[in-house]
């Protein structure tokens, strides 16, 4: 399967990067304007957990110039249809110019673009809470029309809990829209619950086969009249033909009473049923628990069943799928499990390597990124438009976690990212902390870095620079001196790396390999004969 991610906002991306009507399958899981702060979760080794909080996207709007300049985007009928101008325009009349219209103004205006890129074929998942998704249908009903509304999905997200003044809020919201009445819909079906079984399927053959009794009498008048080995047709006849009787007979199909007054039955045998069509109730997927195996830190996280389900139901081996939201990447794992084509979208660097390593950790592949710099110049560039994104990048290039968000008020402790070296079979843990730089670099940086060592107790520091570090630089950090691993290796107490060295392929000297994130499990490739592949295990660094 191809899959590509984006780096960057999903407006600029949809309407520069992806063409009209090719894409089979939409999955979007928004912010639900909460006016929540989400934090990810990383995977720690010191019990540090409240500076291994990052912030990961803030779920709030406000109504600012952008949102203005939005809205009269969307009024323009000289690009945008006109029922989508004057549905928004009665929108924002009604509810007035604020945080819900803001969001809601944010939404219509990617909601365009994503009717544009899908195939007339194809079919859209808008993943909500209540908080506005009666808003979002109506904006749904005008883009993509009423008549291809198909469901509204409730998936039950949560065990009851007590909301004080209110019924308990445990549910989200699917709005399932498609482009067309021509689209694609797999029937998929669930498992029958036990009580349904010990209700209907409460008899076993002498081959240890659960089945049910079904009526052979016809259900109207008409049906075939005739005796059966002593057994009298029923009032309105048999549902088939004799000839049709005597090959379930011989297959063992069909259930004789002893008493030959009793009406004949056909056997329905468990294995042969399909299951349960499923329904737009959705409650036998429970979200990502705390000790979840599938858990990598990602506050919205949902669970891959829930996306499979999905991606089963609307589209087809070989399509494409579309997250333009795609956070820590469940719709595009389950796409690529599934055999589809796929396109993520997110606007963090924290998303993207979340992905990037949730996808090398399950399915041993490496994706290609745009977006991302790929030279001395992006990266400065990149610097340039955000320090933030420049630095979280930056640590992905030597599988450094962020350390903290700056940008929450606290003492700048001098630390960016943190990486742990654990090694196996030993309660021992190596600490490294990191400095990423982006403009002006001096030999008090390094200085600062070794106090920053020994105050944190830390084993080794690395200094990611844009700039050339100094010669006074270097020869202090040649200075802090090394330290032997349990391996008895030297291990440098300070490593300066520039951007450039590391686009370059340049790679720490660390005590063990990193271990900084959580983990997603390894996915089993199926052979052409539908069994276990062999999963070629290789070295990472080299990507062979």
């Amino acid at each position: 399967m191809t899959g590509i991610l984006y780096y960057g906002d999903n407006l600029d991306v949809l309407r520069t990067h992806i063409k009209d009507e090719t894409i089979d399958l939409i999955y979007l899981d928004p912010p639900f304007n909460s006016k929540t702060d989400y934090n990810i979760l990383f995977k720690e080794h010191s019990g540090e957990l409240s500076e291994s909080q990052i912030r990961a996207f803030k779920d709030s709007w406000k109504w600012d110039k952008k949102a203005q300049e939005t809205y009269e985007y969307l009024l323009d009928t000289s690009h945008v249809p006109a029922n989508v101008s004057k549905s928004m325009n009665s929108i924002v009349d009604f509810i007035g110019k604020n945080d819900l219209s803001a969001y809601l103004v944010m939404m219509a205006v990617r909601l365009i673009e994503l009717r544009r890129v899908l195939k007339s074929t194809g079919s859209i998942y808008l993943h909500c809470d209540p908080t506005a998704s009666h808003y979002l249908k109506v904006i749904m009903d005008t883009i993509f029309s009423p008549e291809n509304f198909r469901n509204e999905i409730i998936w039950k997200r949560t065990s009851a809990h007590n909301d004080p003044g209110r019924y308990g809020r445990i549910h989200d919201v699917l709005l399932f829209y498609t482009k067309t009445d021509q689209f694609t819909f797999n029937t998929v079906y669930s498992e029958y619950d036990e009580e349904y079984l010990s209700k209907f399927y409460r008899y076993v053959d002498e081959k240890g086969r659960r089945y049910r009794l079904d009526n052979l009498a016809n259900p109207h008048p008409g049906g075939y009249i005739y005796d059966y080995k002593g057994y009298k047709p029923p009032a309105n006849g048999w549902r088939m033909p004799v000839e049709t009787m005597k090959e379930l007979d011989e297959q063992g199909r069909i259930y004789f009473p002893k008493d030959k007054n009793k009406r004949l039955s056909l056997k329905r045998y468990l294995d042969e049923m399909k299951g349960v069509p499923l329904q737009d109730i959705i409650d036998d997927i429970p979200p990502i628990g705390p000790h979840s195996k599938e858990k990598l830190g990602y506050p919205t996280q949902k669970p891959l069943a829930l996306l499979e389900r999905i991606i089963e139901t609307s589209s087809n081996k070989g399509d494409t799928v579309l997250d333009p939201f795609c956070g820590c990447g469940t719709a595009i794992h389950a796409a690529q499990k599934l055999e589809r084509n796929w396109i993520g979208i997110d606007i963090t660097h924290l998303a993207i390597n979340l992905i990037k390593n949730r996808l090398f950790d399950a399915f041993r592949i490496v994706p290609e990124i745009v977006g991302e710099p790929k030279d001395l110049e992006g990266a400065r560039q990149l610097a340039l438009q955000d320090r933030y994104q420049f630095q979280w990048w930056a640590l992905s290039l030597i599988e450094a976690r962020p350390f903290n968000d700056e940008k929450k008020k606290g003492a700048d402790r001098g630390i960016d990212g943190i990486i742990y070296n654990p090694v196996k079979g030993s309660e021992k843990v190596y600490k490294g902390i990191v400095q990423v730089k982006s403009g002006h670099v001096d030999v008090k940086h390094i200085r600062d870095l070794i106090g920053t060592m020994e105050r944190e107790k830390a084993d080794y520091g690395i200094y990611l620079t844009l700039e050339e570090p100094t010669g006074p630089m270097n020869k202090e950090a040649i200075e802090a001196g090394h330290f032997k691993d349990v391996f008895g290796q030297d291990i440098p107490k300070i490593q300066i790396f520039t951007i450039e060295e590391l686009l370059n392929g340049k790679k720490p000297i660390y005590p063990v390999p990193p271990d900084n994130f959580w983990t997603a499990e390894r996915e089993k490739i199926l052979g052409s004969n539908g069994k276990d592949a062999k999963i070629l295990d290789f070295d990472k660094e080299k990507n062979d």
